[in-house]
């Protein structure tokens, strides 16, 4: 479904100790808005719900909503360190077509509704 890189696993893990509480799951999914029409949400959450997908890398707990599934299928995270610093990447091999600012994209299957960058 997903793949995590090993340093996006070191990295999520770093942010589960900040946050006190190492039974987090991470919740990965896709949301309606921006320029092309779709974003991703990442975040923590405590509890799954019926209608998740759980998968789990580098021992992370990954939930995806079923909605979300098709759309993420193939999508690869990694996180980059840089001069300016850090930050997390995703590849979706499924996005036809991503926005200037780089935080929203389309796929050919759900091409979403655009809004204003």
């Amino acid at each position: 479904m997903i793949q995590i890189s090993e340093a996006a696993g070191f990295q999520i893990k770093d942010m589960m100790k900040e946050q006190e509480n190492e039974h987090l799951f991470l919740r990965v999914g896709v949301k309606g808005g921006g320029c092309s029409g779709l974003s991703y949400g990442i975040g923590f959450e405590e509890e799954k719900n019926d209608e998740d997908i759980e998968i789990e890398q580098h021992g992370i707990k990954v939930l995806i909503d079923k909605e979300s599934a098709p759309i993420l299928n193939g999508v690869k995270i990694d996180f980059k360190q840089s001069m300016m610093g850090g930050g997390f990447t995703i590849d979706n091999p499924n996005a036809i077509a991503g926005c200037g600012c780089g935080s929203s994209f389309r796929t050919a299957q759900n091409a979403g509704a655009p809004e204003d960058c």
